[in-house]
């Protein structure tokens, strides 16, 4: 199969439709969740927050093996190429991003799931909840811009032939002939 050509094309598609759907979660729970967690207690935060984030953590968990295989496939399809630093930089940035959510959101997911009745406490896990997903936003934020790297690279790359090129993708001035 050619490098290049419509599978890996496909699969970076896919790779930047997974990478865009945390980019709009992500920003989504930002701009609009975040602001009324003033407004949360502990009689109402359950049904604002629980089921969505349990719906979330359903299918992101699909999604984010499908973002593993697809960078990491695309990383080694382009392995001889600059486009790999764009899949393996999406690579990483999964993987930090997973950790992060499995080592510190879960424990706060988890805690509002069993019901926190204390308003203190409810205070408190918010906000450290709220403070570690604006850390995988940016993460998520990363992911989708080298997703869209990679196709920039790409399109340039289309506009002007290896021969037109020299170092870091950019054209090569026009050469003067030289009449006598």
């Amino acid at each position: 199969m050619k490098r290049g050509g419509p599978f890996d094309l496909a699969n970076a598609c896919l790779l930047f439709l997974c990478t865009s759907m945390y980019l709009g979660t992500g920003w989504s729970l930002i701009l609009f969740t975040f602001p009324i967690a003033p407004r949360l207690t502990v009689d109402n935060y359950y049904l604002q927050f629980v089921p969505q984030v349990q719906a979330a953590t359903r299918f992101f968990t699909w999604m984010t093996a499908v973002m593993l295989l697809s960078s990491g496939g695309l990383a080694w399809r382009e392995r001889r190429t600059a486009l790999r630093w764009y899949p393996l930089g999406v690579l990483l940035a999964v993987v930090v991003a997973t950790l992060l959510t499995r080592i510190f959101i879960f424990p706060y997911n988890d805690e509002m799931a069993a019901g926190i009745t204390s308003p203190e406490r409810l205070k408190e896990v918010l906000g450290a909840w709220m403070r570690m997903n604006r850390i995988r936003v940016g993460l998520w934020s990363l992911q989708w811009l080298l997703t869209l790297g990679y196709f920039v690279h790409r399109v340039l790359r289309a506009e002007h032939p290896a021969r037109a090129r020299w170092g870091f993708g950019l054209p090569v001035p026009p050469r003067q002939e030289v009449h006598a």
